[in-house]
C-alpha cells in the first residue's frame, strides 16, 4: 500500500501544475459553478463569508453542506494537479499516525498516510493551505508528498487520531520545547548563557526535535552539516547515514551556536575542533548522555552527536548476538582473576557495548573495577571512570599507573595505542589483574602480530593475553517483510558456506521498500564476532615468531569460527542477508 500511494503520487506530481501562480479560490470556485455545483450568488456568499470568518473556502462548502465533500475534493485536486485518495478504508500503522504531534495535526488540517524515509505522504482537503506546510517541515524535519482527501472524513480522522495517542513518548513530545538539558560542569559564563536567552523559539523547537526523535528512533549519531548553498541533517540508523532535514541555510550559524551552548562549548571560537557533552533529562529516571564534536569546515562549523545511552549495556549478552560457544568462551574470560582480554573492530563496531557488557557482569560490591577512555562514552555506576587529557599529561599509561596504585581486581583501558601502554596492560595483567581493553586490527589473529609489531615481547603477550574477540555489527533483516532469496548451490558454496550447509537454511534478503515497522527492510544491528581464545598451541606460535596466517590456521584447527563464518552463520539463521555479510567481513 505504501509503495503504490507513493507511486500514485510521484506520476502525478509530474504533470503537476508546479510554479504556475493561481487563484486558489476563483479557480475552485469556477470549476463548481461550471459543474452546476454552485451558483453564482452562492459562491460569492461563501467567498465572502471565509474572508470575514478567516475560515478556508473549501472548509466552508463542506461545513454547510453546499457541496459534497468527494465532489470538493476531486475537483480540488483536478485544479491543482494533485492525487485524490479516499482514506475512509484506510488503517494507520501506529508508527505513521504518530509521527505528528496532535496541535500540528489539529493546526494544519494534515494527515500522515504514507512513510518512506523522510518522506512522507501527507492528506490535506485546502489546497489553499500548501504554503502553510513550511512551517510544518521545518518543525518535523520531513519533506512531504501532498494529495487531497475528502474534507469530512480528513477532521474525522484528525479526531481519532488526536483520541487514541496514548501517555508513552507522546508526552515526551508534548514537552519537547521545555527538555531539561544538563552539563558535566555547573557554572556558565554569561558569554554561554545569552545566546540561549534570545534563541528563537521555533530554532529551539527544532533541534529539540532533531534531538528526540533521533532517540526515538534508536539513531547512534547526528550530523548537522553546512554546506555553500544549504543545510542538512542526517541521521546514523543502524550504521547508514541517511538525509532527515534541511533547514534553511541562514540558520546555520544559529543551529550551531545552539548546540555549542547545550554542549558548554565556546561559541566564540569557530576557527578550532572542540569536543563537549550534553545530557538530556526524559523523566525522572531516564537520561541520554550526547558526546559532541564540532569542526570548521569551508562553509561553518559541522557538529557531530554520538547518542551515549548506558541502558545499552545493561541489556545482557545474550542480546548482543554471540553464539553460544562464543558466550562461553567470553563468561569464562571474565571469570578468571587475571588476564588480558581484547577486544577488536573498527570504530563502529560496537566494541564499546562488548566490553562494558562484560564489566556490567564484573560490576559487584566485592571488585575494585577501574576505567581509562577518550572519552568515557557509557556511565556504570560502581565503575571508576577517567577521561584522558594528553594537554594536561593524564594519558592512558599515566591513568594505569595511578590505577595500579589504588589496588585494583579490573581495569579497562579504553585502547591500546603505542609500547608504554601496552607494557603497563601487560605487566597489570600479569600481575593478577584482569585487563580489558581495545585495538583497532580487522580479525583476533592480526591483534597479537599488532602487539609484536608495537614492540612487546612475545613471552609477556603469550603469557597474559587469555582471549581475542574480533567484531563487526551487520544489519538486522526486518522479521515482518523479509524476503527469500533464491541462489543455486555453485553461487553458495562460492560465497563461502560448506556442502554440509546447503540445503538446511532459507536464505532471505531485505524488501528495499520495507515496511511499516522498518527502515529499507532492516531493523536493528546484531554482532557478528570471531571469538578466540589463546591455547597453548597458540602460545608456543607466537614464542616461535608466527605471523597473523599461522595463528589463523591454528584457531581454524581449533574450531575457531572467523568473522566469515559467524556472519554466514547468521545467514543460515535468518538473521541477516548475504548482501549484508559482504558488506561488513572479510573474504575468507
Amino acid at each position: 500500500m505504501v509503495f503504490l500511494i507513493f507511486l500514485a503520487v510521484s506520476k502525478s506530481l509530474k504533470c503537476s501544475k508546479k510554479g504556475e501562480k493561481l487563484n486558489i479560490n476563483n479557480g475552485l470556485a469556477k470549476q463548481l459553478i461550471d459543474a452546476n455545483l454552485l451558483t453564482q450568488e452562492k459562491t460569492i456568499s461563501v467567498l465572502e463569508q471565509a474572508k470575514k470568518e478567516k475560515k478556508p473556502f473549501v472548509h466552508l462548502l463542506v461545513e454547510k453542506n453546499l457541496v459534497k465533500a468527494i465532489y470538493v475534493a476531486m475537483f480540488a485536486a483536478q485544479e491543482f494537479g494533485y492525487p485524490f485518495f479516499d482514506i475512509s478504508a484506510l488503517d494507520l500503522a501506529d508508527d505513521i499516525s504518530t509521527i505528528f504531534k496532535p496541535e500540528y495535526l489539529e493546526k494544519y488540517q494534515v494527515i500522515p498516510i504514507a512513510k518512506k524515509n523522510n518522506r512522507v505522504v501527507i492528506g490535506i482537503s485546502d489546497p489553499m493551505t500548501i504554503d502553510h506546510l513550511d512551517d510544518l517541515k521545518f518543525h518535523t524535519g520531513y519533506m512531504f508528498d501532498v494529495i487531497i482527501v475528502e474534507h469530512d472524513k480528513l477532521t474525522k480522522m484528525i479526531e481519532t487520531l488526536i483520541s487514541s495517542q496514548d501517555d508513552g513518548m507522546s508526552d515526551l513530545d508534548d514537552e519537547i520545547g521545555e527538555l531539561d538539558f544538563e552539563s558535566d560542569t555547573e557554572e556558565d559564563t554569561e558569554e554561554e548563557k545569552e545566546p540561549d536567552k534570545h534563541s528563537d523559539d521555533k530554532l529551539v523547537q527544532f533541534v529539540n526535535n532533531m534531538l528526540v526523535n533521533a532517540i526515538k528512533k534508536g539513531v547512534s549519531d547526528l550530523h548537522f552539516e553546512p554546506y555553500e548553498k544549504g543545510y542538512r541533517v542526517r541521521y546514523r540508523l543502524d550504521g547508514i547515514l541517511q538525509q532527515v532535514a534541511t533547514p534553511p541555510i541562514q540558520l546555520a550559524s544559529r543551529i550551531s551556536a545552539r548546540l555549542k551552548v547545550l554542549s558548554r562549548l565556546d561559541i566564540s571560537e569557530k576557527r578550532v575542533p572542540q569536543d563537549g557533552r550534553m545530557k538530556m533529562r526524559l523523566s525522572k529516571n531516564k537520561s541520554i548522555d550526547f558526546r559532541v564534536n564540532t569542526c570548521p569546515t569551508l562553509f561553518g562549523e559541522k557538529i557531530v552527536m554520538r547518542i551515549l545511552d548506558s541502558d545499552s549495556a545493561k541489556l545482557g549478552i545474550d542480546s548482543l548476538g554471540y553464539e553460544p560457544e562464543q558466550k562461553q568462551l567470553y563468561l569464562d574470560a571474565l571469570a578468571k582473576p587475571y588476564g588480558m582480554i581484547l577486544v577488536t573492530g573498527p570504530t563502529g563496531s560496537g566494541k564499546t557495548v562488548s566490553l562494558y557488557t562484560g564489566l556490567n557482569i564484573l560490576n559487584t560490591e566485592d571488585r575494585n573495577i577501574s576505567t581509562a577512555e577518550d572519552p568515557a562514552e557509557i556511565n556504570l555506576y560502581g565503575i571508576n571512570q577517567v577521561n584522558v587529557n594528553p594537554k594536561v599529561g593524564l594519558t592512558f599509561a599515566s591513568a594505569l599507573k595511578a590505577f595500579l596504585r589504588q589496588d585494583p581486581d579490573v581495569i579497562m583501558v579504553g585502547e591500546i595505542r603505542d609500547l608504554d601502554t601496552g607494557e603497563i596492560a601487560i605487566k597489570a595483567a600479569q600481575t593478577g589483574h584482569l585487563v580489558l581493553s581495545t585495538l583497532h586490527t580487522n580479525d583476533a589473529p592480526q591483534t597479537l602480530t599488532r602487539l609484536l609489531n608495537m614492540g612487546i615481547p612475545p613471552f609477556n603477550i603469550a603469557s597474559s593475553v587469555s582471549l581475542i574477540i574480533a567484531q563487526r555489527l551487520g544489519r538486522r533483516l526486518c522479521p515482518n517483510c523479509k524476503q527469500v532469496h533464491e541462489i543455486d548451490d555453485e553461487s553458495l558454496l562460492q560465497e563461502g558456506f560448506l556442502n554440509s550447509d546447503i540445503g538446511t537454511f532459507t536464505l532471505y534478503k531485505p524488501n528495499q521498500d520495507g515496511c511499516d515497522a522498518c527502515s529499507g527492510g532492516y531493523k536493528g544491528r546484531v554482532g557478528i564476532y570471531q571469538v578466540m581464545p589463546i591455547s597453548e598451541e597458540m602460545g608456543k606460535l607466537i614464542m616461535s615468531g608466527g605471523n597473523s596466517i599461522d595463528l589463523g590456521e591454528q584457531s581454524k584447527k581449533e574450531g575457531i569460527d572467523d568473522l566469515r563464518r559467524s556472519g554466514l552463520k547468521k545467514v543460515m539463521q535468518g538473521i541477516i542477508g548475504l548482501e549484508e555479510v559482504n558488506r561488513v567481513t572479510m573474504d575468507g
